[in-house]
């Protein structure tokens, strides 16, 4: 029994040195230090996502505010063009460039400071937006103007509310506007937003912005083709896919001596150009195909 407990304590004693040891390296070596838990990735990846920013209340905007337990102070109002909304026993609050959140408390608190309600719950409900909005224009599917129900609404969201690109639809989109009291310009090729690493040129958009799109780049062909006219001009589109677009040529149709015209954009005259069939078109190109002497 006796050397039983002497096995007990010395372990006892091992195991007090060997915790005492890692003390004393953690203190000496800078480097060791106990493992720490780490974030789960997942909680991590949650962590690093953007707050969505709240819509904020604009001139035009129809709001419904309502008090819990309290009817007498509902009101439903048009916010004016200086945001200024009259409500009952405060008179003309300033809502104009509040978020929903701040509007809510700036009622709250001038209820309670003033002693009309001990501890109010207010509501607010945006009914109609009219205060921010952007314009859609060009060739979409149903241009107009259309609310910024949310503050964090980008590009693409706009493009897609106003039926996304018409099929006479160029695939470059400009966004004009005013940014730091200075006109804005942003011009965007709409497929790179998809690509990877796109997601930075999916701009967000403001109140008052314009979005513009153009109509698609076209090509004529004319003379001894099959189907002569106009055609889209597709990404680095050549004279020989252009032919093919076009049905090819007629019996009485040659490939020698095809000309392209093409207006200078500086000066405005009309160049003749003699192209290889791998050569790239531009926008607004005439390509004519002669007939064949033979």
């Amino acid at each position: 029994m006796r050397a039983g407990r002497i096995g007990k304590i010395g372990l006892q004693a091992q195991r007090l040195i060997a915790v005492l040891i890692t003390v004393l390296m953690a203190a000496l070596l800078p480097g060791v230090a106990p493992a720490r838990a780490q974030t789960p990735p997942a909680q991590a990846a949650a962590a690093a996502q953007p707050v969505p920013r709240e819509y904020r209340l604009g001139a035009g905007d129809v709001v419904r505010i309502s008090v819990f337990q309290n009817p007498d102070l509902a009101l439903d109002g048009r916010i004016s063009d200086t945001g200024l909304l009259s409500y009952p026993l405060l008179g003309q609050i300033h809502l104009g460039g509040l978020s929903v959140t701040q509007a809510e408390k700036l009622i709250g608190d001038g209820l309670r400071e003033g002693k009309f309600v001990k501890q109010p719950q207010v509501t607010l409900v945006v009914m109609q937006v009219r205060g921010n909005q952007v314009s859609v224009l060009g060739q979409v599917n149903r241009p107009g103007r259309y609310p910024l129900e949310t503050a964090d609404l980008r590009l693409s969201d706009l493009i897609a509310t106003a039926g996304g690109i018409a099929p006479t639809g160029s695939d470059i989109v400009v966004v004009t506007g005013v940014r730091a009291g200075k006109a804005f310009r942003y011009q965007v090729d709409l497929p790179t937003l998809f690509a990877p690493g796109g997601r930075d040129k999916d701009m967000l958009v403001q109140n008052d912005d314009s979005i513009w799109v153009d109509r698609q780049p076209l090509v004529y062909i004319y003379g001894e083709v099959q189907r002569p006219g106009a055609m889209r001009l597709e990404r680095e589109m050549t004279l020989l896919q252009v032919l093919a677009a076009g049905g090819g040529l007629t019996l009485r149709g040659t490939d020698k001596g095809i000309a392209v015209h093409r207006r200078d954009p500086a000066t405005g005259r009309i160049d003749i150009i003699r192209p290889a069939m791998t050569d790239k078109l531009q926008d607004g190109d005439v390509v004519y195909v002669r007939e064949s002497l033979f």
